[in-house]
């Protein structure tokens, strides 16, 4: 049974110092990590990106691809070189930089890819990014209340789970730690904890639709 339990403090993929990440960021930079399956990537990734770099006024994006949520079942899971292309085929706007660093590392968790990262690039202004679908199961995820205290949250809306999202333990707990979408610019130079939800056009694709709509198309 998974747990979502607290994280160590040293992350489970070795020390930060011997990270190769595969990409260079410079202190001041305000980059957005943004972590997922991609199982597969599709528009709806995308937009999840281009409006959290707009809004957020980000330098860089960095679409982490995980090897293997913890969350998910590994066979309904492609192979990593395969959602790594998929993904690189939707970043496709300045800014963008998609990456296996949590393969690299070892890394299961979330805390910990953080962790390594800000331990890795000192004076980088990391937030993270979610969808509001994210945002309702973020409860599960190990270490969800260390994420929020690491590096500002920006969830933005999804079809279907906002208001789901809005009410999730996650948000409740961190209610008085959200600050309004006006000030969704000023983010990233926050002290953690601090997030905002950000709404605006919606865009329907998901995962899920795809692989039933690819499992119907094989022979």
């Amino acid at each position: 049974m998974w747990s979502a339990g607290p994280a160590r403090r040293a992350p489970e993929g070795g020390r930060p110092a011997a990270l190769r990440p595969g990409f260079h960021l410079e202190p001041g930079m305000r980059v957005g990590l943004y972590g997922g399956s991609f199982n597969p990537a599709h528009e709806g990734h995308a937009h999840v990106a281009e409006t959290a770099k707009r809004r957020l006024n980000l330098d860089h994006v960095i679409w982490l691809v995980s090897p293997q949520n913890p969350l998910k079942a590994s066979h309904e899971t492609a192979d990593l070189a395969e959602r790594m292309a998929g993904a690189r085929r939707q970043a496709k706007g300045p800014g963008m930089i998609v990456t296996d660093v949590e393969a690299r590392l070892g890394s299961a968790y979330t805390i910990d890819t953080v962790r390594a990262l800000k331990q890795r690039f000192p004076g980088v202004k990391f937030v993270w990014i979610m969808g509001a679908d994210s945002l309702a199961s973020f409860h599960r995820w190990r270490g969800w209340t260390q994420i929020m205290r690491e590096a500002p949250v920006a969830v933005v809306s999804r079809p279907w789970i906002g208001l789901k999202s809005r009410f999730s333990p996650a948000a409740r707990r961190f209610a008085r730690f959200r600050i309004p979408s006006i000030a969704a610019a000023t983010l990233a130079d926050r002290k953690p904890p601090a997030w905002v939800f950000l709404r605006g056009p919606l865009n329907f694709q998901s995962s899920t639709a795809l692989r039933e709509r690819m499992k119907r198309l094989k022979p």
